[in-house]
């Protein structure tokens, strides 16, 4: 391990690194508890895999653009550390799986030699950033939205506001009004709005708040038509404050911002972002979109003589796969990755493609799809030629025939059925039976293995939730059917209504039935028009006789992919980052956080070092309020809490109330002499804390 510490060149990223192989080492010694250190390694992008032993590591690619080094070098990495195929993920990141937990930090410091990250992709974090994978060429966009896009994913990466909060935090950034980037079921979504200001053209968003999916999907609440540009960092972070302090802790199920939002209600909520605004580092924070337009520039590449073919599969591919770009002469190509996986000579293979003839990167795409932008037209044929030798030339790219679904029981937890094999042989289907579809870009299907709809489920057209069937004393694996979800525009969509549950084996059936009653029927609809012209119980019935568990046979208790009997095995769920707190391990981390308070000071960066104290003043009244057996939801719940049963009971003087003392990080302005003042005090209030606990270990 010793070696990549002199290679990499950023002393953040190499503390980073060294601080997980540090937490490693005492989680093998038995110094730190599992579900604690758990914690640790999501935040690090470290994620348990089902089959025990081994770890799934995400990496993290803002708005999923990777350049051709960046993809190689992620490919080195893959081959040596995993099995060589790389997953794109529904938020445009990268996982590859089957990786020893000893070997990670190795693995992050190969990545950081190109600027790669895993650094909070996974855990109580703000995620990866996502945006349409368009954005920059998309010929309806106001503007490009990546730089924002940017400046958004590095504020908040490694921010003392987003390292544990009570749930993860997802952003989105669509290039139009389409709203190809699902703005509506983020916690916050942005799409980009131009307006006239005293004669001049302004750049601002329309931003929705606490959307998300899951069992209870919830569509976000339009909060402003137009946030001018150089306020989006400040709102994102009063936001996140607000979140982290008062959203739910210990109900997992129910500490997602939306349900924050809809227990408080908007107008509430937005009350006490204002209230934050006097603490923020920044009260405006201007994004320098023109050095990065200034940088954009288009290839010119050298064309190589190639024949146009004349096949019907080029012909195909060309009305499905080539895109329009705003810019003249330039197109973008879509790359149809079967369920999000790939292998390395096919990725090296694009990543020289895109080098030497492109712009020199590819954008992972929300459907798990490859998108090469700044592709000449006179290209088209060869780019055809190059994809098609390394079997990613096939057409129907975001089409139906281009199904999304999540990693499901092949290596999640949570799984509770196979997204991946009913995804693959409903793709059988419709390219053997109904090969027109694979031109519909009105139908979508997306699979997950779980309620979490990670393949976002309950948005598409056509949705499938993998889950169970009790029949007689035996588990059949089951789908979930959902119908009717649509993206409308602008910030609108509506979720799928769930209609009926089926044993997973009749899923292609399923997919035949309703295929064929609209081909019948649906005139000249949209399959979401028709579907709401004839309603749910319309499609309840012509399902209902597929529920039937009377006729169930011996092959239905085989899950799609398996070739043994189902058994419904479902692990702890990870996604949420779930922590079991030690009072111990909450005092260490109090001590912790006040260090890193004490670092950020003596760098000059006073609101870091405001924050980590505050939050090293929480951990430590948590610690003693477990240590009375007092339980807690949120932040602002143990300051309360505390106050109540340590200041109101005279156990503890610190000659005013912890509310007082804490809550002086959102009243003050985060100078140098602030700053200095509460570290200083809530050092002395650390002490008291450990006198407190000290003297009831020795009673």
């Amino acid at each position: 391990m010793q070696s990549f510490r002199t290679e990499i060149e950023n002393p953040v990223v190499e503390k980073d690194i060294l601080e997980l192989e540090k937490k490693i080492a005492l989680f093998r010694n038995g110094q730190i508890d599992e579900e604690k250190f758990r914690s640790l390694r999501l935040a690090r992008g470290v994620y348990g895999q089902r089959q025990p032993g081994v770890q799934m590591v995400r990496i993290k690619l803002p708005y999923g653009r990777a350049t051709s080094e960046q993809l190689k070098r992620i490919c080195e990495v893959s081959e040596e550390y995993s099995i060589g195929r790389l997953h794109i993920t529904t938020r445009q990141d990268i996982q590859i799986h089957f990786v020893s937990l000893d070997r990670t930090p190795e693995l992050w410091a190969e990545l950081a030699k190109d600027d790669v990250t895993i650094r909070e992709a996974c855990g109580n974090t703000v995620r990866n950033v996502t945006a349409s994978e368009t954005a920059g060429v998309d010929p309806n966009e106001p503007f490009d939205v990546t730089p924002y896009a940017e400046a958004t994913f590095k504020y908040f990466l490694r921010n003392p506001i987003c390292q544990e909060m009570g749930r993860k935090f997802k952003m989105a950034f669509s290039s139009s009004d389409d709203d190809s980037a699902l703005s509506y079921l983020h916690d916050l979504g942005f799409i980009p709005k131009i307006k006239n200001i005293d004669g001049l053209e302004k750049r601002g968003f329309k931003v929705l708040l606490g959307g998300g999916l899951g069992s209870q999907p919830r569509h976000a609440d339009p909060i402003t038509d137009f946030l001018e540009v150089d306020q989006l960092i400040p709102f994102i972070e009063g936001v996140l404050r607000v979140f982290d302090r008062h959203g739910e802790r210990t109900k997992r199920l129910k500490a997602r911002m939306k349900f924050l939002v809809k227990e408080i209600g908007v107008e509430a909520f937005l009350g006490l972002v204002k209230e934050e605004q006097k603490s923020l580092p920044h009260k405006s924070y201007p994004i320098d979109h023109a050095s990065y337009e200034a940088l954009q520039t288009l290839p010119d590449p050298q064309i190589p003589a190639v024949d146009e073919p004349t096949s019907l599969g080029y012909e195909k591919w060309k009305i499905t796969n080539v895109l329009p770009q705003k810019q003249e002469g330039f197109v973008s190509i879509g790359i149809k990755v079967l369920l999000g996986d790939f292998y390395l000579d096919q990725a090296r293979a694009l990543a020289d493609l895109v080098k030497k003839y492109a712009n020199n990167e590819i954008r992972f795409t929300l459907r798990q799809n490859i998108l090469i932008r700044d592709v000449k037209k006179e290209l088209i044929p060869f780019f055809y030629q190059e994809l098609t030798k390394i079997g990613m030339g096939d057409h129907g790219y975001n089409s139906l025939g281009d199904i999304t679904a999540c990693p499901g029981t092949d290596t999640c937890n949570l799984g509770i059925a196979s997204s991946t094999g009913i995804a693959k042989v409903l793709e059988e289907v419709i390219i053997e039976e109904y090969p027109d579809y694979l031109f519909n870009k009105d139908l979508t299907i997306k699979i997950s293995g779980c309620m979490n709809a990670c393949g976002q489920h309950n948005m598409a057209a056509i949705g499938f939730q993998g889950m169970s069937i009790k029949v007689g004393d035996s588990v059949v694996p089951a789908l979930q059917v959902l119908l009717g979800g649509r993206i409308l525009g602008n910030g609108e969509g509506v979720f799928a209504d769930k209609v009926i549950k089926i044993p997973s084996k009749r899923g292609p059936q399923a997919l035949r039935v309703l295929l064929d009653d609209f081909e019948a029927n649906g005139a000249e609809k949209t399959f979401p028009q028709y579907y709401d012209h004839m309603e749910q119980k319309y499609f309840y019935d012509i399902l209902k006789p597929l529920s039937s568990t009377d006729d169930i046979v011996e092959s239905d208790f085989i899950d799609w992919g398996n070739n043994e009997t189902y058994i419904k095995e479902v692990g702890v769920g990870e996604c949420a980052g779930v922590v079991i707190d030690l009072v111990s391990t909450l005092l260490l981390e109090a001590r912790e956080k006040l260090a890193n308070a004490e670092d950020s000071y003596a760098e000059n960066k006073y609101a870091d070092s405001i924050y980590q104290t505050y939050t090293g003043l929480v951990n430590g009244a948590k610690a003693l309020l477990l240590s009375e057996g007092i339980s807690t939801n949120s932040y602002a719940n143990i300051i309360s809490q505390f106050d109540e049963a340590f200041i109101g009971t005279s156990k503890l003087n610190l000659g005013k109330t912890f509310s007082e003392i804490t809550y002086q990080m959102k009243d003050n302005e985060p100078s140098a002499n602030f700053a200095q003042a509460y570290l200083k005090e809530a050092m002395e209030v650390f002490r008291h804390m450990n006198e407190y606990r000290g003297k009831e270990v020795n009673a």
